[in-house]
């Protein structure tokens, strides 16, 4: 299971699609929604200026399936030749994502705990960075602002 899904995501699925009886590990992470985001107070005013604590109402992900989904499958190639991948699973929302919803959930499983939390790791450091897939946030007190990584070409924190 390798794709952008504009419905929620089925964590149960996603678990239960890399079970596998030579795996002795499976690891599922989730990126989910936070309702609130702290930044850092503004570089040009006053050393005092306490940090904005902003109120996300939802997350809009917009991504072209056919790129992220094959930047996904090449990143599952990637990591089974990392680790001894039993089976992987990789789904990323696209469209509106609320708050404590699922933007992203990762699964793997491998013989061993450690290969499958390394290669779960690896997974969404790298999802976030390489596979393209832009985020909107929404914020009650200030509406949409787009978030930009610094690197790479998505942000799906």
């Amino acid at each position: 299971m390798l794709e952008i899904s504009e419905t929620p995501i089925d964590t149960g699925m996603v678990l239960n699609s890399v079970s596998d009886e030579s795996s002795g590990a499976s690891v599922l992470f989730l990126g989910t929604t936070r309702r609130w985001t702290q930044r850092p107070a503004d570089s040009h005013l006053h050393a005092s200026e306490q940090p904005q604590t902003l109120e996300t109402s939802h997350l809009i992900y917009e991504a072209y399936r056919p790129m992220a989904e094959a930047k996904l499958r090449e990143l599952a190639v990637e990591a089974c030749r990392r680790w001894p991948i039993c089976k992987i699973s990789i789904v990323h929302r696209a469209g509106r994502v609320d708050p404590q919803e699922p933007s992203v959930a990762i699964a793997v499983s491998t013989p061993h705990r450690r290969e499958a939390f390394e290669a779960g790791q690896w997974l969404i450091d790298t999802v976030k960075h390489e596979v393209p897939v832009w985020k909107q946030e929404h914020y009650v007190q200030t509406g949409p602002e787009w978030i930009h990584p610094s690197s790479g070409s998505c942000n799906c924190d």
